[in-house]
């Protein structure tokens, strides 16, 4: 435990004033609730007792384990001969006709038939060591839900404030000092640190299907090793195959996820080819599934790839729907090319990735991705942006009025291209991603201050792990090495290490490009990324003076592999806390598969599409009145030609002077027409000029020149 912060992980002390226990079938008279004076909870007639509604198909994974855990302290109860009767510990209380379920398989995932998933009631992945003390009351273990963050200094976007935070049944109740809080409040002291609203991680991949494999971190082992670094949302990506249903890939994202996510997640859905059907089913994906970001591709060539066309019916559709259109921005055609001409001179190792996707490939597709998008008026996010190029293409496109965001990963902030070229394969196999890290150590420090400045808005990961063997697929071809790095786990502690601790930011524009941005962005504002009343209590408490070494030995994905290996970090999430419980606790993580839960995100976001109808009506384009034409108009056939042929070509006349008095040329005018034609054109010409020596002429030259 580090210096300045304990916690109090107990019940608070009774004091004179507070109820007596009371335990039912023990012919006690039920107490009154205790009261507060005039405070918030006040006279309040059960103000004490958990009032939080659960249909029966929504209820969550912890409202079923408290279920499951009070039936046998009833059955204990009924048998006690005293009131020192032990709590059983939940570990050892037997789940009659449940399963324990191995998160990180793949159980469960549709192959052929699309099944609608429906939450999981119960798992046991990694449960809690012990029950946690319970309200005895009315044994639903209403003091689990009930947390007071002591002593901290709280950060959001727009403002730091010293404040303590009560939390109850998940959501944020208070923001202040001196709060009153219920009897059985668990107190975490946080003297010293920032208390944060948790991270979203705008881009992850988890167990997704690519390149002939699937990517080694699910959505169990994903999104725990989110929680561990801070983030307690991330925004998965279901992509379908070329010609696949959108609705069919939704579902097998939302199958694969539902059993296994330990926080919270959202998904864009991908536009990997164009029809009608593909049009409808983006309506009802935002008017039933509550989807609002579609993803097509300008890369990906013969796969996922848009041509033009495609991207602007795409985008007119989002448009039409209040979506918001995503791109991943480089040249798929150029990329092609470029990496046949390398196989074909023998460079087949990862650095041909890096040299057949150049800056400049990547910064033409940003800015035609812009230009298309505004054509259309269609609000624009370009995905993970890794060059200097490309996010000035971006920054300029936003000085001239487009609406568009740009989002980079932990990856391009953290690291650069020079590892394509180590030579071991294995280390520079492990960095290939689309598009490349970049060959220039300077890149990440600009990226980090566009972030600040606020040409770039969000951060991701792109989180798409594979294990060294399943990188080993391209061992003798560049372009078949599965693209995907790690990043989900270090991507708080490296953005504070490159912002917060070198300057380039303060703590309130780390939570808006951590967390904040991403809610206003995709319409879940303030419901995640600020710590307000009424917002969901996904909260982080950080420790900004503590230290780590970022290592695949020690992080908690799956993969072999970490490209921030040996980075000395500042920053630690101490403590995690998700739906109101505490899931982090001194890097101990506590996560349950399925706890998490799926986060529509609205469509027609007014922080995206709030000041489009107005800038649409102020740069309406206008008709310029004018009188009508009256001259002649030529009549065409149908080849395009005038009627009768070819057009005869106007006579030119060249003299414009009359003649003289004695009828000969007016030598004012001239002979000469810019046309080519001249005046003596229609005269014969002449066989010869004789010429004649004046008789006077010292020239003895005399006779014809012919």
């Amino acid at each position: 435990m580090s210096a300045g912060l304990r916690r109090a992980s107990r019940h608070q002390e009774e004091k004179d004033d507070e109820v007596p226990q009371w335990i039912p079938g023990l012919g006690q008279d039920k107490p009154k609730p205790r009261t507060l004076g005039t405070s918030f909870f006040g006279y309040v007639p059960d103000a004490f007792v958990e009032k939080t509604p659960y249909l029966p198909s929504e209820q969550s994974a912890d409202a079923l384990k408290k279920e499951a855990a009070v039936e046998p302290v009833k059955a204990a109860e009924q048998v006690a001969d005293s009131l020192e009767q032990e709590i059983v510990p939940r570990d050892s209380i037997e789940r009659n006709g449940q399963r324990d379920m191995d998160a990180s398989s793949d159980e469960g995932v549709v192959t052929e038939e699309v099944i609608v998933p429906r939450r999981v009631g119960q798992a046991s992945a990694e449960p809690w060591d012990v029950l946690s003390p319970v309200d005895i009351e009315d044994g639903s273990g209403s003091a689990q839900n009930r947390l007071l963050i002591k002593g901290g200094r709280v950060v959001n976007d727009d403002m730091m404030q010293d404040a303590d935070v009560y939390i109850e049944d998940g959501i944020i109740k208070q923001v202040g000092t001196n709060l009153h809080t219920p009897g059985g409040t668990r107190v975490i002291e946080a003297k010293g640190h920032l208390v944060m609203p948790g991270g979203i991680d705008t881009h992850t991949h988890m167990q997704m299907p690519f390149m002939g494999t699937q990517a080694i971190d699910d959505f169990y082992t994903g999104t725990r090793a989110a929680l561990a670094g801070g983030t307690t949302m991330i925004m998965d990506f279901a992509l379908p195959q070329r010609g696949e249903s959108l609705i069919e890939a939704f579902h097998r994202w939302r199958t694969w996820a539902d059993p296994k996510v330990c926080c919270d997640y959202a998904i864009h859905v991908g536009v990997t080819w164009w029809s009608d059907k593909v049009a409808q089913e983006m309506e009802e994906l935002t008017n039933e599934q509550g989807v609002n970001s579609f993803k097509m591709f300008m890369a990906y060539k013969d796969t996922w790839q848009l041509n033009d066309e495609e991207l602007l019916e795409s985008f007119k559709r989002c448009k039409e729907l209040g979506a918001l259109a995503q791109v991943h921005a480089e040249n798929g055609d150029v990329i092609k090319e470029n990496s046949k001409k390398l196989l074909e001179l023998g460079i087949t190792g990862p650095e041909g990735h890096e040299m057949s996707r150049p800056e400049e490939v990547e910064a033409e597709a940003t800015n035609r991705a812009c230009v298309l998008a505004n054509q259309v008026g269609c609000p624009l996010y370009i995905c993970k942006i890794t060059s200097k190029l490309a996010a000035s293409a971006l920054g300029q496109n936003l000085r001239r009025g487009t609406l568009v965001w740009g989002e980079t990963i932990a990856a391009a902030l953290g690291t650069d291209g020079s590892h394509y070229y180590n030579p071991c394969w294995q280390h520079a196999a492990g960095h290939i991603m689309s598009p490349p890290l970049r060959n220039d150590p300077q890149t990440p420090g600009f990226l980090m201050e566009l972030l600040d400045v606020g040409d770039l808005q969000t951060t991701g990961t792109d989180n798409c792990t594979f294990s060294a063997a399943q990188k080993a697929l391209g061992k003798d071809d560049f372009t078949k090495i599965p693209n995907g790095v790690n990043g989900v786990e270090d991507r708080m502690s490296v953005i504070w290490e490159k912002g917060v601790v070198s300057g380039k930011m303060d703590p309130c524009r780390f939570v808006a490009v951590t967390s904040t941005n991403a809610a206003k962005i995709f319409n879940i504002y303030p419901k995640k990324g600020r710590i307000a009343v009424g917002s969901d209590a996904d909260i982080v408490v950080w420790n900004p003076h503590a230290t780590r070494v970022i290592s695949a030995k020690t992080h908690h994905q799956a993969v072999d592999f970490n490209i921030f290996e040996g980075m000395e970090v500042h920053g630690i999430a101490e403590f995690v806390v998700c739906h109101g419980r505490v899931v982090v606790e001194e890097g101990e993580v506590r996560a349950i598969s399925g706890m998490g839960k799926y986060v529509p995100t609205p469509v027609f976001n007014p922080h995206v599409y709030g000041r489009l109808e107005e800038r649409e009506r102020a740069n309406a384009p206008c008709k310029v009145e004018r009188a009508p034409y009256e001259g002649p108009v030529a009549q065409l056939n149908g080849q395009g030609m005038q009627e009768g042929g070819i057009i005869p070509v106007q006579q030119e006349t060249f003299y414009t002077r009359g003649p003289t008095r004695s009828g000969g040329v007016n030598l004012h005018d001239s002979s000469f027409h810019v046309s080519g034609r001249q005046r003596d054109d229609d005269l014969l010409p002449r066989t010869s000029i004789k010429l004649v020596t004046s008789p006077n002429s010292s020239s003895s030259l005399l006779g014809t020149f012919w």
